[in-house]
């Protein structure tokens, strides 16, 4: 990693512990700006644990927590709708911030969904709700990006394009990113270092290191095999987000 960059976070030996029962133990890792950190692992790994743990939202935890900004958007895993409510994006947006008009309107273009303004949240798809609620977690230009399993609900051009498009947030408004997934997946295309957990750190790396790490292929057997041609296949080129494909030079 750059060490020019300016350090927003860091968590030094951190864990977290219910009922004597340790959820997650030993986790060591910074993101700096301008930087795109994964967390990946199983599900009931520690992943969601370790960013609560990372957002002061766990308290009682071992180790440190160390944060050089306040300024932090966050996206979390599960979010409650209800869904029979005329609620619409531009309502959505407000409910708990104060916005003004070009923060939303800005928020909205950088994810592509300012034509969706006013539409009622109950009629968006899969991919149009995430990229709401991105666009909810930035609006005010944070430094630091807790992105919590992005990408649910969508389909596999959808997540190609949110990926591409969590990079672009990041090179845009110039943020450290601290994206949450279940595998490298599509997301290695996007991300400058990996901490792969499960219920502590496995292994961490540049993706195509932990792609290639032994520990990595145990937790996650076939699918592991295709993620360095997949990783490639991202790298030769990208997706619009109507899954058109442009050919780098």
């Amino acid at each position: 990693m750059n060490n020019n960059k300016k350090l927003l976070l860091k968590l030094e030996n951190a864990g977290y512990t219910v009922n004597d029962k340790s959820l997650v133990k030993g986790v060591s890792f910074e993101v700096k700006q301008g930087e795109i950190v994964t967390l990946i692992g199983p599900n009931g790994s520690g992943k969601s644990t370790t960013a609560k743990i990372a957002l002061g939202i766990h308290k009682k935890i071992d180790g440190k927590v160390k944060k050089f900004t306040n300024k932090i958007g966050y996206v979390p895993q599960k979010i409650s709708v209800d869904w029979t409510l005329p609620l619409r994006v531009i309502d959505f947006m407000i409910l708990t911030e104060n916005l003004t008009d070009d923060q939303i309107n800005i928020a909205l273009n950088l994810t592509g969904v300012e034509h969706l303004k006013n539409k009622n949240l109950s009629n968006l798809s899969g991919g149009e709700f995430q990229r709401v609620l991105i666009s909810r977690a930035i609006a005010k230009q944070p430094n630091l990006l807790v992105l919590d399993e992005p990408v649910q609900g969508v389909d596999f051009k959808g997540e190609v394009a949110l990926y591409e498009l969590i990079k672009k947030i990041s090179e845009k408004i110039n943020c450290g990113i601290l994206l949450i997934s279940h595998d490298l997946h599509v997301v290695m295309s996007a991300t400058d270092f990996v901490i792969c957990l499960n219920g502590h750190v496995c292994c961490s790396g540049k993706p195509h290191i932990v792609a290639q790490n032994e520990k990595y292929k145990e937790l996650f057997g076939d699918r592991a095999s295709n993620v360095l041609s997949l990783y490639e296949h991202q790298h030769d080129h990208s997706h619009s987000q109507d899954g058109t494909i442009n050919h780098k030079e």
